[in-house]
């Protein structure tokens, strides 16, 4: 995080700076940029270093919510050859029950912790641990799909997710 960001604005800065940089790639083209974070008590959970990482994770997830906030960027053309560029973000309260050291060591040795935010799949494993969300299932997953849909639809795409 850059000094003095908030974790709202940091996953919106992440999400527009994977926009832009494949839109150079592709100027003509739509282009979607995402970051989801982890949020406990102000601090921003990314993917784990190591396994001593997702195991401080865990710990500091057991027995409390947490916030996921994924930004998402589109950018893309628009009928008058501008291009436009917006950032929205979602924001998604988690609960985990209290979980053991043996049930955090079980689950780390599974890999499955290691290439997600706060180092746990809502979709996986960790699914048996959440017994409440409030908000979006999928932006916990780690992109809000009806978010996404909504800002293709208000810019004119019209495709199967966009409807």
């Amino acid at each position: 995080m850059l000094p003095g960001e908030q974790p709202l604005e940091h996953a919106t800065r992440l999400a527009r700076e994977k926009a832009r940089a494949i839109r150079q790639q592709y100027p003509d083209d739509f282009v979607l940029g995402a970051d989801t974070i982890v949020v406990v008590e102000n601090q921003v959970l990314s993917k784990p270093r190591d396994a001593a990482d997702a195991t401080r994770m865990l710990g500091l997830l057991s027995g409390r919510s947490h916030r996921v906030i994924t930004g998402v960027c589109l950018t893309g053309p628009q009928p008058s050859g501008k291009s436009f560029e917006e950032v929205r973000a979602e924001k998604t309260e988690v609960f985990v029950r209290t979980l053991s050291a043996e049930e955090i060591a079980s689950y780390i040795a599974t890999g499955e912790p290691m290439d997600k935010a706060g180092a746990y799949a809502i979709q996986g494993r960790a699914s048996r641990w959440i017994p409440k969300i409030v908000g979006c299932y999928f932006n916990v997953v780690g992109l809000p799909v009806p978010l996404v849909s909504r800002m293709l639809r208000e810019h004119g795409f019209d495709s199967e997710l966009a409807g």
